[in-house]
């Protein structure tokens, strides 16, 4: 059996929804709204892909498990891919301006450029860039 999902949502705890949605604002995202509540927000990273930012309190409600610690903990680095090494810097450069923080440096090889950053929460995030989906 093969597994083909048609939409992707990443669910992450946030501290204070709307500072949060703000700062994915400031970057460049949107939200739904029909999917957006003063418990959630639901953030278009793409066509069918989606990061809910969950209150805490919220996100505890599907889990049993401690949130983790981002300021000593990674619980998950979420990599999403741009058109070209320039919107890779503006969204990133974009972050930083918004109070977002450096997660790792700027990486440039034949096999993909990669920049990342921190969101308000210490979510970390990659944004990157593939020369080889020029070719395809």
């Amino acid at each position: 059996m093969s597994v083909q999902a048609s939409h992707i949502f990443v669910n992450l705890p946030v501290k204070n929804l709307e500072r949060s949605k703000a700062f994915f604002e400031e970057i460049g995202f949107e939200f739904e709204e029909e999917m957006t509540d003063q418990n959630a927000a639901c953030m278009i990273i793409g066509p069918t892909i989606y990061a809910m930012l969950l209150t805490e309190d919220y996100f505890k409600s599907f889990t049993k498990r401690k949130i983790t610690d981002t300021a000593t903990s990674a619980e998950v680095i979420t990599a999403i891919s741009a058109t070209s090494k320039a919107d890779v810097d503006e969204l990133v450069s974009n972050a930083f301006k918004a109070g977002g923080q450096t997660a790792n440096e700027k990486m440039d090889d034949e096999y993909m450029y990669v920049w990342s950053f921190k969101d308000l929460d210490g979510h970390m995030w990659e944004v990157l860039y593939m020369p080889e989906e020029e070719a395809e």
